[in-house]
């Protein structure tokens, strides 16, 4: 009887303790982390984790999921990440990377509709069943390489990378809309910075770096060349 009692505390640690201190302060984001079940959305095997401070593997073999970069992200870089993008009740929300599906479900409490490419099929089929299971209809997961993003189905209010990447290819902020954003990881380790990037016309984009983290790498998008001298 004292599981969800216990479950919920957990949650609540979460936001105070965790998400909070990153300034995420929006009520309603707030409380749609309340309302979206993280839980759900973990394998099994890690479901002790679900509201713990790390990356969590999605896939069976722990150490490969970590080195491909197959792991849902830390709360904190999620609710980070949905808090300054602004998604509005209207917009139309391109996500690359579904992973668990978590995320997505948090555009989706925020968003008209989402769609979320993944390249691993056995995530998709995963992302997919957790937000079926969660009662999440205005999101949709497609197999796919997000690095060319979804012209067909484009241009877009709101495009999120869900890992970091070297730099935003062109081809991903051509699907924006004039007044869209764009919000990924970008950088090499050690130093990745949170970049969001507005477009402002039809060839202008302005971009913003507020804050610093690490994140594992999306599959398929170009690294820069390493010149040994």
């Amino acid at each position: 009887m004292n599981a969800p009692v216990d479950l919920e505390r957990a949650r609540f640690n979460m936001i105070e303790q965790q998400i909070r201190p990153w300034d995420v302060l929006d009520l309603d984001i707030l409380a749609l982390l309340h309302k979206v079940p993280r839980e759900q959305f973990v394998p099994p095997a890690h479901q002790a984790l679900a509201f713990v401070d790390m990356q969590i593997p999605l896939l069976a073999d722990t150490e490969q999921a970590m080195a491909t970069g197959r792991c849902m992200l830390e709360p904190k870089v999620e609710a980070r990440m949905l808090h300054d993008l602004k998604v509005r009740p209207h917009e139309k929300v391109l996500e690359v990377g579904a992973g668990s599906g978590y995320m997505a479900a948090l555009l989706a409490g925020r968003a008209q509709r989402v769609i979320s490419l993944e390249i691993e099929p056995a995530l998709a089929q995963m992302a997919r069943a957790n937000l079926q299971r969660a009662g999440i209809h205005n999101a949709q997961v497609r197999e796919g390489d997000g690095a060319r993003g979804l012209a067909a189905e484009g241009p877009f209010d709101v495009i999120v990378l869900s890992g970091s990447v070297a730099e935003v290819p062109a081809v991903l902020l051509a699907q924006l809309k004039v007044g869209g954003r764009l919000g990924a990881v970008v950088g090499g380790q050690p130093v990745m910075r949170a970049t969001f990037i507005t477009r402002t016309g039809e060839a202008n984009y302005t971009t913003k770096q507020p804050w610093d983290t690490v994140a594992a790498r999306l599959d398929h998008f170009p690294e820069p060349s390493r010149f040994n001298f």
